[in-house]
């Protein structure tokens, strides 16, 4: 060994005049090393208790942060997007919700996804004032509140996957991540179908083979963090219907659903087994004849799979217009593209007749909410279906109305008419306060 050294030393006389040296540069490394990890201490004492929401889709990964007291002042916000696809990208909004510049990343399936989002949250000072991760999780079944992940939630979420293929592998996958790494950081699943649990049996069944029912084969509906959010806003904002009224909730984006509230209750929704029934919506049919599986089979030898891939990725306004999936597209170009306006037609024409369906089932209706990409910003589209409701009393204020106002409906009439810009997002992270009875003192790290 010491004639390695020497050869090693005669090579690169400077190398070795300056080991002596090194060995100090090590021990500052050592100190230097100390105090960054002190300063992040000191920094996660400063910090307020946050938490995290994670709401992961198909092709997306959307966060943020929040402080845990009042007001819950939004830290951090971001998404990944077009996950497995190319050019996936990163971008995140300032404190005030402002987008910063977003960047490409390499991320060719939701597992590399995952560990870059985790190691870029890691990064940040807010990461170790922790206290728990909410996360969206599509498909509850039978869960009616959240509930904190234990291993037996996890099993039972791996035993339910078949009913929803398209999402729930990729929560797991990210509640095992955050679980792998950060096993002290309390969890919480946050479940869409939970706010219509309190729909009657009748508007549950599905009129197939009983025998399919006790399997969990039923209607679910889905869209219930945003639902539960309008009913907290209509609430706060002083609505009478809100806790003893007929509400009709119309959430009206890239998925699109309407859910009929009683007394603070879901009692109807129209989507159904999966998130690919009811309205009609960018790329997924809605509601179809079921003798199309049989039809497109024989006739053009269609698997199960491609039916799958039909209706829920190739249909919807993309499959009638035969060109966009974006209503701000079709609009554009409806007066010289006649499938282009046949597409909105339709969609307005559906959410017409939806809205009118579930006034029946409520036997009145006393406030309408329109939410969503599309039911907040699309003023033409609001238009269009409040046309046909007149009979039930849904007059509309044209100018509030272009200016998507809170309240457009005329002043006086019958049914209040409300745009309510939703957040899925808060309502997971009061979720999870509630849930965890999280307090907004400051705290040593629980991720340490």
């Amino acid at each position: 060994m010491r004639t390695a050294r020497m050869a090693i030393g005669e090579n690169k006389p400077t190398r070795a005049k300056s080991s002596p040296p090194s060995r100090d540069r090590v021990k500052g490394s050592a100190r230097t090393e100390k105090l960054n990890k002190k300063s992040k201490t000191v920094a996660a004492e400063n910090q307020p208790p946050c938490l995290l929401t994670i709401n992961a889709g198909s092709s997306s990964i959307k966060f943020s942060i929040y402080e845990i007291g009042e007001p819950r002042r939004r830290l951090l916000d971001g998404k990944i997007d077009r996950i497995g696809l190319a050019g996936t990208t990163f971008t995140r909004n300032d404190p005030h919700g402002k987008p910063r510049p977003g960047r490409r990343i390499h991320a060719t399936g939701h597992g590399a996804a995952v560990d870059f989002l985790l190691a870029w949250l890691e990064s940040q000072a807010a990461f170790a004032s922790l206290k728990a991760v909410g996360h969206r999780v599509v498909h509850g079944m039978k869960h009616s509140r959240p509930q904190r992940v234990t291993p037996g939630l996890l099993a039972e979420l791996h035993r339910i996957t078949p009913y929803d293929p398209d999402h729930l592998p990729r929560e797991i996958q990210l509640i095992q991540a955050f679980r792998k790494r950060h096993p002290k950081l309390p969890q919480v699943a946050c479940f869409d179908t939970a706010f219509h649990r309190t729909m009657p049996p009748v508007a549950k069944l599905l009129a197939i083979p009983r025998r399919y029912a006790a399997k969990g084969v039923q209607r679910y509906g889905f869209h219930g963090l945003s639902y539960a959010y309008l009913m907290e806003e209509l609430a706060r904002l002083g609505d009478p219907a809100a806790n003893k009224g007929r509400v009709i909730l119309a959430h009206l984006g890239n998925g699109a659903s309407l859910a009929a509230v009683r007394d603070g209750k879901s009692i109807d929704t129209s989507m159904g087994f999966t998130p690919a029934a009811g309205l009609m919506m960018s790329t997924r049919a809605g509601d179809l004849d079921p003798g199309l599986v049989c039809y497109l089979a024989r006739r053009e030898g269609m698997t199960a799979t491609q039916f799958q891939k039909m209706v829920n990725h190739e249909s919807g306004l993309l499959g009638v217009s035969a060109t966009s999936s974006d209503v701000r597209d079709l609009l554009a170009k409806e007066s010289t593209d006649s499938r282009a306006a046949q597409a909105i037609e339709l969609f307005c024409y559906q959410a017409t007749k939806w809205i009118g369906s579930f006034a029946a089932a409520l036997g009145g209706l006393d406030t309408l909410v329109f939410a969503g990409g599309i039911g907040e910003n699309a003023p033409v589209i609001r238009r269009r279906i409040c046309r046909g409701l007149r009979f039930l009393g849904i007059t509309i204020n044209l100018a509030l109305n272009a200016k998507n106002a809170p309240l457009i409906s005329m002043p006086g009439g019958p049914v209040a008419v409300r745009v309510i810009r939703t957040d899925e997002e808060i309502m997971i992270a009061r979720s999870v306060i509630r849930l965890l009875n999280l307090k907004p003192e400051r705290t040593r790290s629980s991720t340490s």
